[in-house]
């Protein structure tokens, strides 16, 4: 019942996208010395939660039923002239701790939101 609910969806949809891009983050760090490695990251949630927001289904698994669209939460590389080192490597590790950062504050306004939205419940309820 409560899975229908746009904000929770939204709450939802966003802190799986902050373990995505934190994911990456992690993954760039790790390749921060590997020759030739290009950094990647997830395009900002706010223009995949609109393109994916069409109210159709959607497929995450391949295993799912009559659903068309999919979603493409896949790093991407990041186009980052001038940061390329001489072995090839784009990873800046300056960046990855300010996109780190950036993740946190992401995942932290999702479960904001969740709590939020929570809290609103009860009181409909009479329970908070």
């Amino acid at each position: 019942m409560f899975e229908k609910i746009e904000i929770m969806k939204m709450a939802s949809a966003m802190a799986t996208h902050a373990a995505a891009r934190q994911n990456a983050v992690a993954e760039n760090i790790a390749n921060a010395d590997t020759p030739g490695y290009a950094a990647r990251d997830l395009p900002a949630f706010e223009d995949l939660y609109r393109s994916e927001g069409s109210g159709a289904l959607r497929a995450t698994r391949s295993g799912h039923i009559d659903a068309s669209a999919t979603i493409t939460t896949a790093p991407e590389v990041i186009a980052s002239p001038g940061v390329t080192s001489p072995d090839g490597n784009s990873v800046s590790l300056e960046e990855e701790m300010v996109r780190s950062v950036e993740v946190k504050r992401e995942h932290d306004l999702s479960l904001a939101i969740y709590r939020s939205s929570l809290n609103i419940l009860r009181s409909s309820l009479g329970r908070g």
